[in-house]
């Protein structure tokens, strides 16, 4: 019995150290927001795409579909505005320590999130984690249907939970996005469109007027 009581410990706590501890803390700050509203201010850079700029206001509540609302239809990847990251979170999964990453001079944990359910929509996720100011400071999620996102997340100062701005890579083809109805006033240069051997595109969403909830 004794030596079961043993198994089970040792068992257990290899499991909960799969799952990095600064991750959770970030989470758990994360999922104090209950729910937010913002301004958003959308402009995209894709070489045979002339649309521009749009705006929307997203309305948000924890566990449920983000809302939007926009004088013109505006099309965003659904991963450039999970600012909580919560479809990573979704089903369980595992965390690899990477070490560090250097970006602009500054130094950031590294993990991959790694799923171990067969229903997750991604297959491994690269973020770098801020340790010091407990949030997420860039994110790539491998999906398994709409190609590779990269989110780089921007901050007004040390507080701040959510990003003021947030730039998206992502990979056209993959996200197979239905052009015609990005706006009557979006003009597409079909022929460069065809021409183009890897299709890329980037959207930069600036936030502006949030009203958040917190728990």
């Amino acid at each position: 019995m004794i030596r079961f009581l043993l198994l089970f410990f040792c068992v257990s706590t290899a499991v909960a150290q799969q799952i990095d501890a600064d991750l959770l803390a970030i989470k758990s700050r994360m999922d104090a927001v209950q729910a937010f509203t913002v301004d958003i201010q959308l402009d995209v850079d894709i070489s045979f795409i002339n649309m521009p700029t749009k705006h929307a206001k997203m309305t948000y509540t924890k566990g449920e579909k983000a809302m939007f609302e926009s004088s013109d239809f505006v099309m965003i990847p659904k991963r450039g505005l999970d600012f909580s990251l919560q479809q990573l979170f979704e089903y369980p999964f595992i965390t690899v320590d990477r070490g560090e990453a250097i970006r602009n001079g500054k130094s950031y944990k590294a993990i991959n999130i790694i799923p171990t359910d067969k229903r997750a929509d991604f297959s491994i996720a690269t973020l770098l984690l801020d340790t010091t100011h407990v949030r997420i400071s860039e994110s790539e999620i491998n999906t398994k249907k709409n190609g590779t996102y990269t989110l780089w997340f921007h901050f007004e100062n040390d507080d701040t939970v959510l990003p003021e701005l947030v730039d998206v890579n992502f990979e056209i083809e993959r996200l197979k996005i239905p052009l015609n109805y990005m706006g009557k006033d979006t003009s597409i240069d079909r022929r460069q469109m065809k021409e183009e051997d890897v299709k890329t595109g980037k959207i930069t969403l600036k936030m502006t007027n949030y009203s958040i909830d917190f728990l």
